[in-house]
């Protein structure tokens, strides 16, 4: 219970269900910190909000301090990531390593029979075991934050607003009476007040704010920068160059502090070279299709799943050949799988972006 409406209307409908409910709040993060933030979450008000939903509905309430596990797990991680000239997604790994592991072990010493979430997915039974849908409100898709979630995980995890839209939840909240029935949807990294990540990553990795080049890709040094931790890939404004046609980030190198700009069309990328892929789908067979396997994929969390070709290893390493392509991917983003034959509902997993591979880009240099 995130102090938020979707995980206090998922307690709420639990116990109306009949169920035995738990109420169990993270604390990740420092509450004096956080106390007078808005749109954030496990923390300050954000506890107490979620307290006095148990206490509404009729539950036990605890709260767990993980902000140690949360530092190391995700800040630390996350920082390291920036420093990397990366582009991180910590939601992705609180819930690997903190939510889906941690809390879920938590709830097994507790005697649970399943940990339920406010997370917008559907889990159902298939022929092998339970699998991750997209919702019905793919407004509210989560299915690109989850896809670290194991096979193992996913038969112990419950989401009850899968089938729902957040105004649906939003209706129900307010049936219950329910303080938090209008409350903001979160919006910044929770622990990245009103997403100002790079005075977080230059607080605990000073070096990637050391200043290098800004170079073209014809080898050209245009300028300096302040810090490779202020850019991201895909980024045109606040280069601080000057130059006569519109230029963009197209790749980062930390070790060298180098920050390569280049035109719009440098950021086509078609190849994406993957590492810790999770696979949910089906057993791979022994012979592993040479020509890969046709997927859709997603690289944002707010586009729509596009066509691909995926090749895997047994070694937790991919290969996606994009058809479309895509602009501005970076190294630290997530690809995500999804199942052609139903539409690209299915989550047959995802992995982590290791290399982008831009043909422009490759062929200037």
């Amino acid at each position: 219970m995130s102090g938020g409406v979707d995980s206090s209307v998922t307690a709420a409908l639990l116990k109306e269900e009949g169920f035995d409910v738990v109420g169990i709040t993270l604390q990740l993060y420092d509450q004096g910190e956080a106390v007078a933030r808005k749109g954030a979450c496990c923390a300050g008000q954000d506890i107490r909000d979620a307290r006095r939903v148990a206490e509404k509905i009729g539950i036990p309430h605890y709260v767990l301090d993980y902000e140690s596990r949360f530092r190391q797990e995700v800040i630390d991680e996350f920082a390291d990531a920036y420093a990397r000239g990366e582009t991180p997604i910590p939601c992705v790994r609180c819930n690997e390593k903190v939510k889906f592991r941690d809390l879920l072990e938590a709830a097994r010493d507790l005697g649970a029979a399943a940990l339920a979430t406010g997370h917008y997915v559907v889990s159902r039974r298939g022929a092998q075991g339970r699998e991750m849908h997209r919702p019905a409100d793919l407004d509210r898709d989560q299915s690109y934050f989850m896809f670290t979630t194991t096979p193992e995980q996913l038969d112990f995890l419950r989401f009850p607003l899968g089938h729902l839209t957040k105004t649906e939840a939003r209706a129900i909240a307010a049936k219950f009476e329910l303080s938090v029935a209008e409350k903001p949807d979160s919006q910044d990294i929770c622990f990245v007040p009103e997403g100002r990540y790079a005075a977080i990553v230059e607080k605990l990795r000073p070096d990637a704010a050391e200043p290098g080049n800004i170079v073209h890709l014809d080898g050209r040094v245009l300028g300096r920068h302040q810090g490779v931790l202020h850019y991201t890939i895909g980024q045109r404004r606040g280069l601080g160059i000057a130059a006569g046609d519109p230029l963009f980030v197209v790749a980062i190198d930390a070790t060298r502090r180098e920050v390569l700009v280049g035109p719009k069309e440098a950021l086509r990328t078609h190849r994406l070279d993957l590492k810790e892929v999770n696979w949910l789908g089906e057993a791979l067979p022994a012979d592993w299709p040479l020509a890969g396997i046709e997927v859709l994929v997603k690289v944002r969390s707010t586009h729509a799943p596009r066509p691909a070709r995926l090749w895997l290893n047994a070694l937790g390493q991919g290969v996606v050949e994009m058809v479309e392509g895509e602009d501005g991917v970076a190294p630290g983003q997530a690809c995500v799988f999804y199942d052609p034959a139903d539409g690209g509902s299915r989550v047959l997993g995802g992995g982590w972006i290791a290399r982008a591979v831009r043909r422009v880009a490759e062929n200037a240099a």
